[in-house]
């Protein structure tokens, strides 16, 4: 035996074929990747670190997007249809309001008119009947000493004066009168002074039965000394009286509502 066999050879162990060939393929990877980079960019670029992978889109996905994109789209058409369907009803109720502002307008112009219209011929009538009370007075005045015939005629004449005055109670003119305050008023243009209510009218001048009156006969309705309404006889069944506040100042049948007795006073 050699005296060498004990001693370890100093050769490294034979690496196998299969190990040298992936070893050379690495190797030439490396490099290739080193040469790519190079021509690439500068000599001190940086290595690439980071590869980035796009996305497979499959035929599921790819239908996904699609109605999506669709969906949108569809949503933004309707709420496009939205908003000119409120703009339209904006626009029309402006139009409402504009068209009913003026015809609120034009009935509040025509109403206006209207009133004034009214207060001007209710000033030209008080201010005739103002004309004619007068003339009456004037009249009453220059036939003071007159029989009772024309001093009843004056008396009707101004109570004719008042016809479609107000009835207010306690009123006594020269717009609106009670019962007694026109008899009192109308008997006043002859000089003669009665009493201011009902009750003491019915018991002025001479009682006399309703059978037998006579133009400018007070009539009186309920008791002597307790009669709750006064009026005048005017002739032909009629008399004139401020009658309720339904009615105000009118002339009326004594059939429709006889009297109870009559005064003279005339």
């Amino acid at each position: 035996m050699s005296h060498t066999a004990h001693i370890p050879s100093h050769r490294k162990p034979r690496r196998s074929a299969s190990k040298i060939a992936i070893r050379a393929g690495v190797a030439g990877g490396f490099l290739g990747t080193l040469a790519v980079a190079g021509a690439a960019g500068p000599a001190n670029a940086e290595p690439v670190t980071e590869t980035i992978e796009m996305p497979t889109l499959t035929s599921a996905g790819l239908s996904a997007a699609v109605a999506q994109s669709a969906q949108s789209t569809q949503q933004v058409a309707l709420d496009l249809e939205l908003q000119a369907q409120e703009n339209a009803a904006a626009d029309k109720a402006a139009k409402a309001a504009k068209k009913a502002k003026a015809e609120a307008d034009r009935k509040a112009e025509a109403k206006e008119k209207a009133e004034a219209k009214e207060r001007a011929e209710a000033a030209q009538e008080r201010s005739s009947r103002t004309a004619e009370r007068t003339s009456l007075s004037a009249s009453a005045s220059a036939s003071s000493s007159a029989p009772a015939s024309g001093s009843a005629a004056t008396v009707v004449a101004f109570l004719k004066a008042q016809l479609g005055d107000a009835y207010i109670m306690g009123a006594t003119g020269p717009n609106a009168w009670d019962c007694s305050s026109l008899v009192q008023a109308a008997f006043r243009e002859v000089g003669v002074d009665l009493p201011r209510v009902s009750q003491d009218q019915s018991l002025a001048g001479t009682q006399v039965g309703t059978s037998n009156l006579q133009v400018g006969d007070i009539l009186y309705w309920g008791g002597a000394g307790s009669a709750y309404h006064t009026g005048v006889y005017i002739g032909d069944g009629k008399y004139l009286d401020a009658a309720n506040p339904g009615k105000g100042v009118v002339i009326q049948d004594l059939s429709g509502y006889p009297a109870t007795g009559a005064v003279r006073v005339l």
